[in-house]
């Protein structure tokens, strides 16, 4: 039966889909395998979508927040010189471990090489903006991706209109964009949680908190400074993994960091805060607002970013430049502490993976 007739008849044409987990086995998964895995479990769900999981070849699995919902096949070359191969040699493809597939979905910037319609997921172009905010080794990897995305992708999906308006700057059609935010886990807290989870990591009755890879553009510096100048101060609790940087040797003040924390722990965390702050300079979404939302802690973010675009109204917003201005957003949170609760579990609600997989399954069928 043709495509047209499946859909005149109701039919919906299946798609086998080669799905990119690689970065499930970085040191730092970061956003991008939060995204790729909370996709994917939505995407199991809808008829028609078969994904297939694909990364290199690795002696372990990934960690067990980081295990992927669907079944993997492994390329023949594994970590550190995936990468290189795919956008030095394009090779290896995709369908080499995965068989035949209708489209292959790379869930970050480095597209992998394949012979079918190409979908890449492009989170942002900070790298653009801001080189010095991060390493050159990782810089001169993005540019290339891009030059490759720019060249053999026939979508790209983008997770805020901030990075769709950089994508197209950046040369890629307008008519190759579409639009998927991402959504955001409702699960709430319980008073056990927060009980628990403030004896595990002995945290004080009030605390600010941030939540992300501890690297320069996430401007922990600023935020430092600021809690330094708040009338009534109060520890500032930051939770991720090292990215790169002496960030954590630079920063002065009562702040106490966690490093990576589970899933499990995590809401409580965000529950407990007082403020979750995040004014970050560079973003191309910025989950963990919503995250924080999720769990009714007020936030606040940066202005004129994708993380205003994410916080839709419901936070505090201020200059990531400006660290006295960082400071009055922090103040003023407090004071809208339960105004703030209800926009933030208002807005996160609008924002689920269910949504998002939808969206991704039409840009599949688009190319099927």
């Amino acid at each position: 039966m043709s495509r047209g007739a499946s859909l005149r008849t109701g039919m919906m044409v299946p798609v086998r889909v080669a799905y990119t987990l690689e970065q499930c086995w970085h040191r730092v998964p970061g956003g991008t395998g939060v995204a790729a895995l909370r996709t994917a479990e939505a995407l199991s769900s809808i008829d028609g979508i078969e994904l297939v999981g694909l990364a290199g070849r690795h002696r372990h699995g990934p960690e067990v927040d980081w295990t992927p919902s669907i079944p993997w096949v492994e390329l023949a070359i594994g970590s550190p010189w995936l990468y290189e191969t795919w956008l030095r040699c394009n090779w290896p493809k995709a369908e080499s471990a995965t068989g035949p597939v209708d489209v292959v979905h790379a869930t970050t910037l480095i597209p992998c090489p394949t012979k079918h319609p190409l979908i890449v997921t492009l989170h942002d172009l900070a790298f653009l903006h801001s080189p010095d905010q991060f390493t050159r080794h990782g810089v001169r990897i993005f540019k290339r991706s891009l030059e490759l995305t720019k060249r053999n992708a026939d979508l790209v999906l983008c997770c805020s209109q901030a990075t769709m308006d950089d994508c197209v700057v950046a040369g890629i059609s307008a008519d190759r964009l579409r639009h998927v935010p991402l959504g955001v886990d409702l699960e709430q807290a319980t008073v056990l949680d927060l009980a628990r989870v403030r004896s595990v990591y002995q945290l004080p009755e009030k605390y600010l908190l941030f939540v992300g890879t501890v690297e320069p553009r996430k401007n922990l510096r600023g935020l430092a400074q600021a809690v330094e100048m708040l009338d009534d101060p109060i520890p500032l609790v930051v939770v991720g993994a090292d990215g790169w940087g002496d960030v954590a040797v630079e920063i002065e003040g009562d702040v106490t960091f966690l490093g990576f924390v589970p899933n499990e722990d995590l809401w409580a965390l965000y529950a407990g805060a007082e403020v979750f702050c995040y004014p970050s300079s560079l973003e191309g979404y910025g989950l963990p607002v919503l995250e924080a939302m999720a769990q009714g802690t007020p936030v606040v973010t940066s202005m004129d970013t994708a993380t205003e675009e994410a916080a839709g109204g419901a936070a505090v917003l201020v200059d990531p430049a400006d660290v006295v201005d960082i400071a009055r957003g922090i103040t003023e949170a407090r004071a809208r502490r339960d105004e703030l609760a209800v926009l933030g579990r208002q807005r996160a609600a609008k924002a689920t993976w269910k949504h998002t997989a939808e969206l991704t399954a039409a840009a599949y069928r688009e190319l099927k």
